[in-house]
C-alpha cells in the first residue's frame, strides 16, 4: 500500500510511534511518506520505499503565526496525488485531523484518513474550550480513529462526548533495539562505574513531575551510593538543575539531553523513575522494560495497562515516599530487582513487540481501504 504519515518529528511519543511505524512498514514492502515540517528525529532508514515530504514554512508580513494546517492540507493534496496514496495516518488530532479532512474537502478522489489519538492532544491541547470543537470535529470525520489505550480512549468519550468508534492499538518496542546488556557490558557502557544507577526519560514538562524524581533521588542517596541519570530535554530542565545544585545532589546526576542512542542509556540503568501527573501510555517505561529495567511509577493513566505486576511498581499518585521505599528495597536486592527485570522484558514482548502491533496496523489499514473502496 501507499501510506501518508503525518507526525509531529519531535521526541515526542506520539512522533516517535509514527516514525517506527512508518519504517517498519516499509521494511515489509509498503511505499511510505512522510509529511511534516522537519524529517522526523527517529526516521534514521534509507529505504526506496520511504519519501519525507517537507511542509515549508515561510514568514509572510501579513501573519503573526504562519497558517501551518493550511499549508499542511495543500502538501497532504499534493503528495497524495503525485504518489497516488491509498490512505493517510495522522497521528495527534491537532492540527493534522483537521489539515487531512480539508485535504480531502480539496481532493477529487476522496481517500480514508486514520486519526491516532496519542495523549496530550486530548488531554491538555484538546480539551482547552477554545479548540475542543474542532478537536471533536476532527475526530468525528476522521475514516477511523485510534487510541494508544483504554484510559486515553475513555477520556476522549469523557471529554468529547463524541460518537465515533474508537479504537484501541497500544504502542509498540523493537526488541531487538530496545534489549538488556550483560552485566560485564553494562559497566563498561555505564557513565558511572560500579554504582546503582535511577533514570528519568521525559521531555521535561510540568505533568512529568521533576520535583518527586529529585526528592524520591534524595531520599534512596541518604541511604545508598546512588547515581541519577536524566535523558531528554525541556521546559523544567534549568529549574531542576538548580534545585540539585542548591540539595547539593548535582554531582551525583548526569543530564544527558535529547539522544539517539536512548536504548543504550536505558540499559546501563538498574531502574526507570516516572513520577508523572498522567501518561496516556507511557512510551518510556515500554522502553525501559524492554531492557529489563524495571519501572517505579504511580497508578494514573494508561501506565497500568503497561507496567503490570512483576514488571516494577505503580505506587498512588503523589506517593514519594512509597516510590523510595520500592527503589531501595530493589537497589538492595538485586537479584528481585534482576529477576523483576527479566519479566518486564517477557510482558514487554509478548504484549507491546513490534512485530505484533504493526501486524495490526497492517489488518486495520487493508480493512479500511477494502471497506472504503466497496
Amino acid at each position: 500500500m501507499k501510506i501518508g504519515i503525518v507526525c509531529y518529528p519531535t521526541y515526542g511519543g506520539s512522533g516517535i510511534v509514527a516514525t517506527e511505524l512508518g519504517m517498519a512498514l516499509a521494511k515489509r514492502g509498503h511505499e511510505i511518506h512522510f509529511i511534516s515540517y522537519q524529517q522526523p528525529q527517529r526516521l534514521t532508514l534509507f529505504s526506496p520505499n520511504i519519501v519525507y515530504h517537507e511542509v515549508a514554512i515561510e514568514e509572510y508580513p501579513l501573519f503573526d503565526h504562519y497558517p501551518y494546517t493550511l499549508a499542511l492540507a495543500v502538501k497532504m493534496v499534493e503528495v497524495a496525488q503525485t504518489a497516488g496514496l491509498d490512505l493517510l495516518h495522522v497521528h495527534y488530532a491537532i492540527p493534522h485531523s483537521i489539515s487531512a479532512l480539508l485535504a480531502n474537502e480539496m481532493l477529487t478522489t476522496k481517500i480514508p484518513f486514520i486519526t491516532t489519538l496519542h495523549g496530550t492532544d486530548i488531554t491538555i491541547v484538546g480539551s482547552n474550550p477554545s479548540f475542543l470543537p474542532i478537536v471533536k470535529l476532527g475526530i468525528e470525520k476522521s475514516s477511523r480513529v485510534t487510541a494508544v489505550s483504554y484510559y486515553l480512549k475513555e477520556e476522549t468519550y469523557k471529554t468529547f462526548q463524541v460518537s465515533k468508534e474508537i479504537d484501541v492499538i497500544y504502542n509498540f518496542v523493537d526488541g531487538n533495539e530496545f534489549k538488556p546488556l550483560q552485566e560485564q557490558e553494562k559497566n563498561r557502557s555505564s557513565p558511572f562505574q560500579n554504582v546503582p544507577v535511577i533514570a528519568h526519560l521525559s521531555n521535561f514538562r510540568p505533568v512529568k513531575r521533576l520535583n518527586d524524581v529529585v526528592e524520591v533521588f534524595r531520599k534512596v542517596r541518604n541511604q545508598l551510593p546512588v547515581k541519577l541519570l536524566f535523558i531528554g530535554d525541556g521546559p523544567e530542565r534549568y529549574r531542576i538543575e538548580q534545585m540539585l545544585k542548591d540539595s547539593q545532589l548535582y554531582e551525583d546526576t548526569l543530564f544527558v539531553g535529547k539522544q539517539q542512542a536512548i536504548p543504550d542509556l536505558l540499559a546501563v540503568a538498574d531502574l526507570l523513575l516516572l513520577p508523572s501527573e498522567t501518561e496516556s501510555f507511557g512510551l518510556a517505561a515500554l522502553e525501559a522494560m524492554s531492557c529489563e529495567v524495571p519501572v517505579l511509577a504511580y497508578h494514573v493513566g494508561g501506565l497500568p495497562e503497561v507496567v503490570d505486576e512483576g514488571s516494577g511498581f505503580l505506587l498512588p499518585y503523589g506517593d514519594v515516599n512509597g516510590l523510595a521505599e520500592k527503589a531501595l528495597f530493589l537497589l538492595k536486592n538485586p537479584q528481585i530487582r534482576k529477576e523483576m527485570g527479566k519479566q518486564a522484558r517477557i510482558s514487554a514482548l509478548n504484549r507491546f513487540s513490534m512485530e505484533k502491533i504493526v501486524n495490526q496496523y497492517e489488518q486495520y489499514y487493508t480493512a479500511l481501504f477494502q471497506n472504503y473502496n466497496t
